[in-house]
């Protein structure tokens, strides 16, 4: 196989050995520190124009089936691993990794220092990156990145997936299939709209709830839909994950900032407030939701991580608006939290004079 080299804009070159697609690929480099689930994290939305680095030596070994895919295609520009299986062990495996990424478009490089990579972002932060077949490259300075990545990951067309039980509205930022898996084992009827449609639309549903779901890039530059998701919220029972969490805040004036190089992994720990239960939690994200801008008279804190104190969750302190930086879904990772659907279900079940138990924070 060929040599490759993923270079980082501070100049300095890994050498790896060339997996995948043959192309050349550029990105934000990141880091997943998971000791399982690849699967699940390649076909995640939110790692959108990221290469993205697995923390875990050996990545391959179970294979890629034809269950655990988040959404329909890979999204990371491209990957970089340790050590390769290219001998899979798996009763539902149905191609290599390597095999798997060469089918969807995506180059990677195994070999490679990845402890020194991700001790190189944890000390610089996230940066940018290229991985190509020779280390004499030129970062492109003129790109424009103003438009969100959550344009090419979110559903163009509104689509239902049917059910005997409440209607839930799903926007779409670039949502995972667990998520809408959690809905429809609820008995939820499920409507999933584009990431830009307007409360207007939304009503026409007839909705009993809304969700907001999660999706790559920075969300102020979504910030021209801040009026819209405020008024869904303000007149459905919400709940927000991941950068539905951080639309929800900064529809209400919070502000949000990012993490010197973020939080994607399986097993962070997030400590509920109100009872200081500690849940294990499945994150990816870079931004969070900035502790001074919160407006105390609106929103209550109701989780914080347990490493670095930032905000995970807020609750509205008058209408049924819950938001989560974590993923309740999981997929990769534990579920501890799944509860949180069904709390949602709780509250669209109350304002529809339909509840059979109390809501519980």
């Amino acid at each position: 196989m060929d040599k490759g080299y993923l270079v980082l804009e501070t100049g300095d070159i890994y050498e790896g050995t060339w997996i995948g697609s043959q192309a050349k690929a550029s990105g934000e480099l990141v880091f997943n520190t998971s000791m399982t689930g690849y699967q699940e994290i390649l076909t995640d939305p939110s790692y959108a124009g990221q290469i993205m680095t697995f923390c875990y030596p050996l990545i391959g070994n179970y294979g890629v089936n034809s269950l655990d895919n988040e959404s329909a295609a890979l999204h990371p520009e491209a990957v970089i691993i340790s050590d390769l299986c290219t001998m899979p062990s798996h009763y539902l495996s149905i191609k290599g990794f390597s095999d798997h990424l060469e089918s969807e478009g995506i180059p990677g490089l195994c070999g490679v220092d990845t402890r020194a990579i991700v001790k190189k972002i944890r000390k610089q932060g996230t940066m940018k990156a290229i991985i190509s077949k020779t280390p004499d490259v030129q970062f492109d300075t003129s790109v424009d990145d103003s438009a969100s990545l959550v344009q090419t990951v979110s559903t163009k067309q509104s689509y239902t997936i049917e059910n005997d039980g409440l209607h839930v509205v799903l926007v779409d930022y670039g949502f995972k299939k667990s998520m809408l898996t959690a809905l429809t084992n609820a008995g939820c009827k499920v409507t999933v709209v584009p990431y830009d449609t307007t409360y207007d639309k939304v009503k026409s549903l007839n909705p009993d709830g809304v969700m907001f779901s999660n999706g790559p890039d920075d969300p102020v530059k979504l910030a021209y839909l801040f009026k819209e998701v405020k008024a869904m919220t303000e007149h459905y029972p919400s709940l927000g994950i991941c950068l539905g969490h951080q639309m929800i805040a900064l529809s209400y004036g919070s502000k949000t900032d990012k993490l010197l190089f973020g939080h994607r992994g399986a097993n962070h720990p997030v400590k509920e407030v109100l009872t200081g239960k500690v849940w294990m939690t499945s994150q990816n994200h870079s931004y969070v939701v900035t502790e001074d801008s919160i407006n105390e008279e609106i929103f209550t804190v109701t989780y914080r991580n347990v490493n670095d104190k930032s905000i995970e969750g807020l609750k509205h302190n008058q209408l049924p608006i819950e938001t989560v930086q974590f993923h309740p879904e999981a997929h990769p990772g534990p579920d501890d939290t799944q509860h949180i659907f069904n709390r949602f279900v709780e509250s669209m079940k109350a304002c529809k004079g339909d509840r059979t138990n109390a809501i519980t924070y």
